[in-house]
């Protein structure tokens, strides 16, 4: 039974659901956002990418969905146009305006095919722009393509600081407070990549991908092992830390200053 339209059209095991060992240590190649009110098209889109090894997660409101990917790790976005809250085009300008989704791939996924709509959505940013009714294995190949061209694009910082921490990946130096710390190479890689990605929310099976490796036998209780030894070493009181912060039900993130109440 699906869920109603204002939840992820499909709730996947993330975080939390512990003893399936399988799904974590799957191959998975990306995670892809669907922002589509249609739940067949959803649907079909998941089935013929899954098949792939991509990984799905579907809104059928915008808003939810662009809020989802700004606190989120994500690898590329399929968007409608037309769309019960938010018009597409304005979530695609939305993401080109954030310095944190910038460069995020978008795939228009629409049946709006006039020349001036495929005009209009690219020139706003968007990477790719397909028309309904589609073929499926033309959309999973001109997903693959995308995602293709923009690997290269995720490099990581040299250097990455936040608040007193700051980490070199040329020298594995770690200075935290001006006080050199001694982290093991799967330390290093962890808080490396957090601290690069400040703010964003990582759910632990994302960490495992980019820190341990996508093919590696480890359970997602690994990540909260690293991130204890890691509070640890770093945080001045790893009961109340911070910089590493749980977020539940989604994972980790780090936050280089504490945020103003609002």
């Amino acid at each position: 039974m699906l869920p109603q339209e204002h939840d992820p059209a499909e709730v996947l095991p993330f975080p939390g659901h512990a003893g399936d060992v399988e799904r974590y240590n799957s191959r998975v190649a990306a995670r892809i956002v669907i922002i589509e009110d249609e739940k067949d098209i959803v649907e079909l889109v998941r089935y013929n990418l899954r098949k792939e090894g991509l990984e799905v997660l579907g809104f059928g409101r915008g808003r939810e969905g662009l809020e989802y990917i700004r606190r989120n790790a994500v690898d590329l976005v399929l968007l409608d146009v037309l769309l019960p809250d938010l018009d597409g085009f304005e979530i695609c300008r939305a993401l080109r305006a954030d310095d944190r989704t910038r460069s995020l791939p978008v795939i228009f996924l629409t049946a709006k095919g006039a020349e001036i709509d495929r005009v209009v959505g690219l020139e706003i940013g968007a990477d790719d722009y397909v028309v309904k009714p589609f073929s499926p294995r033309e959309l999973v190949a001109r997903v693959k393509a995308v995602l293709r061209r923009k690997a290269p694009a995720e490099a990581v910082r040299e250097v990455a600081e936040g608040g007193e921490v700051r980490l070199d990946a040329s020298t594995r130096e770690v200075t935290v407070r001006g006080q050199l710390v001694e982290l093991s190479a799967l330390e290093f890689r962890l808080l490396h990549y957090l601290v690069s990605h400040p703010r964003r929310i990582f759910s632990r099976d994302r960490l495992l991908d980019v820190v341990w490796g996508r093919d590696r036998f480890v359970t997602p209780r690994t990540v909260d092992v690293h991130i204890r030894r890691l509070r640890a070493k770093i945080e001045a009181d790893p009961d109340n830390p911070r910089y590493l912060q749980t977020v539940r039900g989604s994972g980790y993130r780090f936050l280089p200053q504490p945020e103003a109440a609002e």
